[in-house]
């Protein structure tokens, strides 16, 4: 990516907090002239010195001072050929010369006039931990062949589509000999044939900027421009999505606009004061993190954030971003209780950060049509997914982490106890159409001692099986979009560990096959299925038919899709069975079981309806017919549901109209006389 030299209004956006291309202003960017250059450019308004400093110079601090432009920006331009090992030759003469030669940070005598080295904050390429260092990186010169897959997200709408996303953490979904992580490219060859046979539509991949501890799993970035350097350079996660869009597969990356490491050569105190923070603890701090929180009161951090999250929409071809922690930027007393710093009207919300999330979803939903902005907000915040013009916040999609929660205390109990709780599986579609949602088993739900999705589920082995089918089968048939982390398709037994790969041994063993199989159906029978996707924002595509069983801990829903086509679904969260359970429909009609957790296929009982069930006039739930069907133990049953055809209204003949009037007129005639 060449450098662009701003001109004065692309520098007021920057500092008014609008600009959306401040990665062309800021940064390490070649510049071709007389010989070829890089141009290097840094905000650090309050630094008494900034300097350009690495291996290439040998760390000397003042050797190539930057100059200070009028609005707080030092630039400096040296020669290409300085950074490369023919420039050094007696001192870099070993394997990798010309790799620590483009190494660099920014030596910066702060306020109080002590030096410290940063790393470049629009750097597009680090050092693998341990080290730091920024690395000189052009970003032109990849070939992208996912033309059709860009085209046609231009006109797709992911409201009225499929929408089932397997989240990942590259670093250990699987790892290569003797534990090594595999490159951006080893894990696509591996990656897609599993995805596609699966039946997912994209992958949530958990932050791949660059972090400096495995331990975070991404989450405290310190590059927030640059792509890991643990399985590769840029360009091959370039190349990585490119694949997966060619394989039909969506690409939605996490990002984390809220909170930042305090690592020395971060973001923190960057020129010697908080120029990406606030000055004031209260609310710089986040103490439940041991993080730093931005400042989106300063038009330059704002510019930063926009910029950086249309930098991987734009030149990784990104088909989303999963924002972090959408709660603790909207509330100033998020984890803070008392102490916290209210805003101008003594409200506990950051007013300036609501209207950054706005500028942020109004600018990418214009820029990048199709691309799905999903909030992972925990709070009651209202209008997540509504239009900016409305009042909304202006996301495409909200994590439904209520729904998550009680779902995920609801199958803890004993099925004994579940009959006492039966409001956790109805609460739900109180607020269900309230928002754009997806409903997320995810990476934070198996981890820190809340165990693994099966070991969540009681009783013994057989049951924990039974219980994680049936819940799986209820979640897909639930409306809003689907996620599940991985491992969880399979039946993980013990919680993810970032530190190595995913127990893909479980696979030769009974069970976690045939739970791996039942995924696999649900996720294409779902795709399949235009009722389970079409209509999500309505009650047009969602009847209940049984929501008050709680003796039985039974519940039977249905969903509709816009020609008129119903599934009806049909869960018992208890190990009993019953030969005959009786549930109502509106219409008379046939039902037919097609999809049934419980088949031995999927390693259950096999209790299974063989023949299509005809509505009977008995009224049931007050619904005037019904069907008497077999429901299997802790199960999930989906049936058809085949309405006969309305009578067509019958057409009287002229004639019959006529003798019909004669007979009307005899008989008040008759009773006149009478």
């Amino acid at each position: 990516m060449r450098y662009l030299a701003p001109n004065e209004a692309q520098r007021q956006e920057f500092h008014r907090g609008t600009s959306r291309h401040a990665y062309h202003m800021f940064g390490a960017h070649p510049v071709w002239q007389e010989v070829d250059c890089w141009h290097f450019t840094v905000w650090a308004p309050n630094a008494q010195a900034v300097s350009l400093t690495g291996e290439f110079c040998f760390w000397d601090y003042e050797k190539y001072p930057m100059q200070k432009q009028f609005d707080g920006t030092w630039e400096l331009r040296l020669p290409d050929k300085l950074f490369t090992p023919e420039s050094n030759p007696e001192a870099f003469n070993y394997e990798g010369a010309a790799e620590k030669l483009r190494t660099y940070k920014y030596a910066i005598k702060g306020a109080d006039g002590r030096w410290v080295l940063k790393a470049d904050p629009y750097a597009f390429a680090g050092e693998l931990r341990p080290n730091t260092a920024s690395v000189l990186y052009d970003m032109d010169g990849y070939t992208w062949g996912d033309s059709e897959w860009m085209d046609n997200r231009r006109s797709w709408v992911p409201y009225t589509s499929p929408v089932n996303i397997y989240e990942l953490h590259l670093g250990s979904w699987r790892r290569g000999e003797n534990g090594r992580m595999l490159t951006y490219g080893e894990i696509a060859d591996q990656l897609i044939p599993y995805i596609e046979e699966m039946g997912y539509t994209h992958v949530e991949l958990l932050p791949v900027m660059e972090h400096p501890l495995d331990m975070s799993w991404g989450y405290q970035v310190t590059g927030y421009y640059a792509a890991t350097a643990r399985h590769g350079k840029p360009k091959e996660l370039m190349a990585f999505i490119d694949r997966m869009h060619q394989a039909g597969i969506g690409v939605i990356l996490d990002w984390v606009p809220a909170h930042f490491p305090r690592d020395e050569i971060g973001l923190r105190r960057f020129d010697g004061t908080p120029c990406y923070e606030h000055e004031d603890h209260r609310r710089a701090e986040m103490p439940q993190w041991g993080t730093m929180m931005f400042d989106f009161a300063r038009g330059e951090v704002c510019s930063f954030l926009l910029s950086n999250a249309c930098f991987w929409l734009e030149f990784f071809h990104a088909d989303g971003l999963r924002v972090d922690a959408v709660s603790s930027i909207l509330y100033h007393d998020f984890a803070r209780e008392d102490d916290y710093l209210a805003n101008h009207h003594g409200g506990r919300e950051n007013l300036e950060a609501i209207a950054f999330l706005q500028r942020l979803n109004q600018t990418v939903y214009h820029d990048f049509p199709g691309v799905m902005m999903i909030a992972e907000e925990s709070s009651a915040y209202p209008m997540v997914t509504r239009p900016v013009d409305m009042g909304g916040l202006g996301f495409g999609f909200k994590w439904n982490m209520g729904w998550m929660n009680d779902m995920l205390s609801y199958i803890k109990l004993d099925p004994v106890y579940r009959k006492w709780h039966h409001d956790k599986l109805t609460f739900s579609l109180f607020y269900a159409f309230s928002e754009n949602y997806i409903l997320p088993f995810s990476h934070d739900e198996v981890v820190h001692g809340k165990g693994s999705m099966l070991d969540k589920q009681p009783g013994d082995l057989w049951q924990k099986f039974a219980g994680l089918r049936a819940l799986y089968g209820y979640t897909m048939a639930h409306p809003g979009k689907k996620l599940l982390f991985m491992g969880s398709e399979f039946g993980h037994f013990i919680e993810w560990n970032f530190d190595g790969q995913l127990d893909w041994f479980l696979m030769v063993y009974e069970r976690h096959p045939e739970l791996c199989r039942c995924v696999r159906v649900l996720n294409h029978f779902y795709r399949d299925h235009p009722a389970f996707w079409q209509i999500e924002d309505s009650w047009d595509g969602f009847m209940w038919l049984t929501p008050d069983d709680k003796e039985r801990s039974i519940v039977v829903f249905m969903r509709t899709d816009r020609q008129g086509k119903s599934i009806v679904c049909l869960t018992n969260f208890t190990p009993a069975f019953y030969p005959v359970f009786r549930f109502g429909l509106p219409k008379p009609g046939l039902i037919t079981e097609v999809f049934n957790t419980d088949l031995t296929e999927y390693g259950g009982s096999n209790q299974y309806n063989a023949a299509p069930v005809r509505t009977e006039k008995e009224l049931c739930n007050n619904l005037p017919y019904s069907v008497p069907v077999c429901v299997p133990p802790l199960s999930t049953v989906y049936f058809t549901y085949e309405k006969d055809p309305e009578p067509e209204p019958q057409e009287s003949e002229p004639g019959d109209t006529m003798n019909l009037l004669s007979m009307e007129s005899k008989e008040e005639k008759d009773d006149t006389t009478t």
